[in-house]
């Protein structure tokens, strides 16, 4: 059996999607489990900045076909398993978002839970994780143009089969309406992250100021997930096969394809890119 996919979506920017993935991540890998993440948002790629890693071949070389998955991941904190991206629009022309499919099949063969990290808005490259996952997570705040656009990315997710198993409510403070804000989404409220003004900026939040409120409001979220995951996958799953992450940058990378075909491309084009033709 395969590892479990969640994708962390949400339609707009600066909402906390990147600090949801990793936080959520960490805890997992706290918990047990064998944790990547993948930075699937290929025009801004900020995660690998967020964690301080630098690391190449990078995720765009492997969806550019420069590179093999096993090359591109990376040690992160808290012995998270990280696949960055690069933040450079020559590496963003070049990636195929059509071949992050062939990257999540294989992390799924390696990793109990592949977390995606997604970018904003609705396009080629934020669909393709949608029709990956085994389940989705929007992340939103109370603003009413993130509700707006969470609810878009909730029915794009519905059309493309994919299973939403619940919102996650950000920079909340006193003047929020959880309530309210849940009925506008129509979906279940897995953890609401209280705006922590008193928490370190630094990433991730979980080991850097482990006993915050926003800490805890992560650990909460990964504990509801975890259950998620066992009660859809048995109890959990054993991995096929094994990367062994690297500790220090590895620029050395060549072209490989990870043991798949071409069927998935054409998969990719008949089905969530056929949205947009």
């Amino acid at each position: 059996m395969t590892g479990y996919v969640y994708t962390i979506a949400g339609g707009k920017g600066g909402v906390g999607k990147t600090t949801t993935a990793i936080n959520v991540a960490v805890s997992l890998q706290d918990a047990g489990h064998d944790v990547v993440v993948v930075d699937a948002d290929l025009g801004m790629a900020n995660l690998g900045a967020m964690l301080a890693v630098d690391h190449q071949p990078s995720l765009h070389q492997v969806l550019a076909g420069k590179a093999a998955v096993s090359d591109a991941i990376i040690e992160g904190p808290g012995g998270i398993t990280v696949v960055p991206g690069e933040r450079n629009l020559e590496a963003f022309a070049d990636a195929d978002p059509a071949k992050l499919r062939k990257v999540v099949k294989a992390l799924s063969t390696a990793y109990e839970i592949v977390l995606i990290d997604t970018g904003a808005g609705l396009s080629h490259e934020t669909t393709v994780p949608l029709g990956l996952a085994d389940g989705v997570l929007l992340v939103t705040t109370a603003d009413e143009v993130a509700i707006g656009d969470t609810i878009k990315t909730a029915q794009l997710a519905e059309r493309i089969d994919g299973d939403v198993v619940g919102a996650v409510l950000t920079r909340a403070d006193d003047d929020t309406n959880v309530s309210e804000v849940a009925d506008k989404l129509d979906m279940e409220m897995l953890a609401v992250v209280p705006e922590d003004q008193d928490a370190t900026r630094k990433e991730p939040l979980i080991i850097n100021d482990p006993d915050s409120y926003a800490a805890e409001a992560y650990r909460r979220l990964a504990s509801t997930l975890e259950e998620i995951y066992e009660a859809n996958t048995e109890g959990g799953v054993t991995p096929e096969q094994e990367f062994e992450p690297s500790s220090t940058p590895d620029t050395d990378g060549e072209a490989a394809d990870d043991g798949d075909d071409d069927e998935d491309d054409e998969d990719d084009e008949e089905g969530v890119f056929g949205l947009f033709n």
